[in-house]
This record gives C-alpha cells, structure tokens and sequence, in this order.
C-alpha cells in the first residue's frame, strides 16, 4: 500500500462517512500549492472552500506567538484581541454595528436566525431561497432550500419559506403576517455560483424598510473580499446594506473562526444571557484574524482579488467545451457539459485542485494573493482536462 492508501484505509475503519471524499491525502502546503502523502504536487484552487484566503503556512508566525501569550479565557471576561477585532470589522462594513463571534458558518447563521426570532417578538418566519445553503445544523439544513440536505432529519425546524432567488414578486408574495426577515446568500455558492442581482438586492432592501423586517446576508462563503469587496453584497449592490451578516470561511485564513455583524438599532436585540459560545473570538482566533485582516489591507489583496479574478474568467471562457462561466472576483463557477465529479477527480489527476459545486459544475476560490502565472497554469490544466473528458 502506498502511504495514501494506508490514511484512507483508517479513515475507512475509525471516521464517520459523512463526506464524499475525493482518494486525496494532503500533508503539506504552501502559498497556492498542496503535496499528497506521496509526494505529488498540486495547485490548489479550492482553498479548502474559500478559507485559505492566504494560501497555505501563511499564519505560522502568528499563531506561535499568540499561543503562546493567551490562548483562551472564556467570554465572561473582556479580552483585547476581540474588541479591536470587533472594531475593525465595523469599520470594514461600513456602517455602525456591532459583533458576536463564534467558530464557525453554521454557528453564524444560528445566530442571524436567533437574532431575527428575538427581532420578531412572535413573528418567527425567515424567507430563504431555492438552491441556497445556510450550513450543517438542524436550522440551517432547514434553511437551505436544497431538498437533498433535508432527507431523513424530519422534523425541520420550522419557520423557513423558500422561494426562487432573484425573483423579487415572489419573495413580495410569500411576505406574510409572520414574516421576521429575510436571509439570502449574496451570491449563492454551494449551488453553482450565482449572484443576486442588483435590483434584487435593492428590491429587498426597500421591501424590509416598507414591512419592517430585517434583511440579512450569509457572507459566510462570498465574504472576507473574495469578490474584490471586503463584503460580498458591495461588489453587486453597495447600497443594499443589510441589517445582519454571517461570516466565517476566510475570516481568520484557516483557524476556525465566524461572526456575525448586526447595525443600528438591532446590535443589542441579542442581549446577555439570549445566546453565547464556549470558544468564540479567543484571543488566539482574534490576533490571527486580525493578522489576516491587516495582509488584506497592506498587500491590496481585493484589488488582486478583483483583477485577478477578471482575468482568470476571461481565460476560461475561451476554453471550448466549457458551458458558462460565473463569477465575480475570485469566487468562480464553470459550469459543465459533463459531470463535475469525474471531472474534478481527472482535474486532480492533472495537478489542479477544485471544488464541486451543484452537478454540473466546478468552483474556483483560490487564495486571494494568487498571482496570474498561477491563474495560467491553472487554467493550462483546466483545458488539459477538458482535452481529456
């Protein structure tokens, strides 16, 4: 047995089956680039699906150092890690607000949905829409309007209506006497990489001021300037400004990390003892982000993100055998004629790491500092593999 082989085959005895893991062993990285357990290199846009926002052993130095000052203390104590991290991503939004910080999307998203049931005061309801995804948990499988996410953990949680995405009638149609909010994906991810309009988003924002409901964005995905914005609503329409985002993914490169940001007047509505975290914004999560968040800013990585990203879609919609490409910034979806997952398995075979998206589709979210000599080779392997199919 190869040294790959022999890490599937404990997988195969001791780890639940929960993923559909591609036969790939990684045991170390770099910048845009993965080994397997057998020495094979690859160039890796995946980015562990949108979370290497540096590419890979980028956070070394800062993760030494602040583990060894502080680790973890609890949030019943102030730190100052989580206050400046808190700040600067107030200042990122734009508009005032305030955090809560947790470990991760779907906790996130538990949170938005808290916030709007507290909101609510009796009305509990939450329009989401077909083909998103709201995360793992019992509430957000309940939100996410894919029905194969649903199959047997009946009773959902109840209060979620999904209705068709940019469709702002019918989202107008499904507001009833009940309706809290409503939540959407800016650029749904999970289902192919499809982004709402810029009338749409407006079209909700004037919606929620007129019946008084909040209007919230999971940026889980799209968010930490993956689409050339640091907020992924920003690069489709800046002035449709939420009343709450969810973050996670790319907000600490790679350590586990969410957030959510609720404005003015909702920052409070989540008042003590409502809702809480063990392990959210500790100090080490929170210098670690902040890391991230200042090579964001000294290294004009959404200027890279945006070009870059540019750039790489005009390339891949030369390549002949490719249906359609989507994408703003470097969150990219090519869409297929043929099935993605042989596909992304002969791509991995030609040294190019990708992600599934839906059926038919590839998605591109590699580091945010990838340069275009990596976006050529990657799109050289693409072509390659479609020569192959």
């Amino acid at each position: 047995m190869t040294k790959s082989e022999e890490i599937i085959a404990l997988f195969d005895q001791y780890v639940m089956p929960t993923y559909g893991r591609l036969p790939l062993v990684f045991v170390r990285g770099n910048g845009s680039r993965v080994w397997d357990a057998d020495g094979k290199e690859y160039l890796d846009f995946g980015g562990g699906i949108a979370v290497n926002v540096l590419g890979h052993a980028a956070l070394t130095d800062v993760l030494l150092k602040a583990s060894a000052q502080l680790v973890h203390v609890s949030n019943l104590y102030y730190t100052e890690p989580q206050g400046r991290l808190a700040k600067k991503l107030v200042e990122l939004v734009g508009t005032p607000g305030k955090v809560f910080f947790c470990n991760s999307g779907g906790e996130a998203n538990e949170a938005l949905f808290k916030l709007a049931r507290k909101f609510g005061n009796g009305r509990y309801e939450i329009i989401t829409f077909l083909n998103s995804f709201h995360g793992r948990t019992l509430a957000g499988i309940s939100a996410t309007g894919q029905e194969k996410v649903k199959t047997g953990f009946a009773p959902l949680v109840e209060g979620f209506r999904h209705v068709p995405f940019n469709d702002l009638d019918a989202v107008t149609k499904a507001v009833g006497p009940k309706t809290a909010a409503i939540l959407l994906e800016p650029i749904q991810g999970e289902s192919g990489i499809r982004p709402a309009t810029p009338e749409f988003l407006r079209g909700l924002r004037q919606l929620c001021d007129d019946r008084k409901l909040l209007l919230m964005y999971d940026e889980v995905q799209c968010g930490i300037g993956r689409t050339g914005e640091f907020c992924g609503f920003k690069a489709i329409a800046p002035d449709a400004i939420p009343d709450a985002i969810s973050w996670a993914k790319g907000l600490a490169g790679g350590f586990p990390m969410g957030a959510i940001w609720a404005r003015q007047p909702f920052q409070d509505v989540l008042s003590p003892g409502t809702h809480a975290t063990t392990f959210g914004g500790t100090p080490l999560a929170c210098k670690v982000s902040l890391a991230v968040l200042e090579k964001l800013e000294k290294d004009d990585l959404l200027t890279n993100a945006r070009t870059t990203g540019e750039y790489f879609v005009r390339e891949l919609r030369k390549l002949s055998g490719v249906k359609e490409v989507r994408g703003i910034g470097l969150m990219v979806g090519v869409e297929l004629n043929v099935e993605a997952k042989p596909f992304i398995l002969k791509m991995a075979e030609n040294g190019l790491i990708g992600v599934i998206a839906g059926t038919h589709v590839v998605r591109f979210l590699p580091a945010l500092n990838v340069t275009r000599s990596e976006v050529d080779e990657a799109v050289e392997k693409f072509r390659k593999t479609l020569a192959a199919i």
